[in-house]
């Protein structure tokens, strides 16, 4: 198997944060798709924290509680660089806060 170089792009969202009436994670992802990006993956947090230093944790006691989502996005360095002004703008249309991390990686397909 030959491994490639490519870029991993790591978005951190509250379950919470809308874009219009889906949750922005899910919209991030169908962006993603409709711009040809190689994959992305949308996992859900089981405990967290952030820039407010308070614990969020997934248990059936807790329904209102805003656990993260982090999308993984992996392609080229360029497709993933053209991906971020429409990642920002949907950000911003949604009022939400989200970090993002931005990496090197090497990817291959085992059949």
């Amino acid at each position: 198997m030959e491994l490639q170089n490519a870029e991993m792009l790591r978005i951190f969202v509250g379950e919470q944060a809308r874009h219009g009436h889906r949750p922005l994670y899910e919209e991030i992802v169908r962006e993603a798709r409709e711009n040809e990006i190689a994959g992305a993956t949308a996992l859900k947090g089981m405990l967290s924290y952030g820039h407010d230093m308070t614990i969020k944790a997934s248990k059936i006691m807790e329904l209102g509680t805003n656990l993260p989502m982090v999308i993984e996005i992996v392609d080229s360095a360029e497709k993933i660089e053209g991906f971020l002004p429409i990642l920002q703008k949907m950000v911003r249309d949604a009022s939400a806060r989200v970090m993002i991390t931005r990496e090197l990686v090497r990817t291959g397909i085992i059949e």
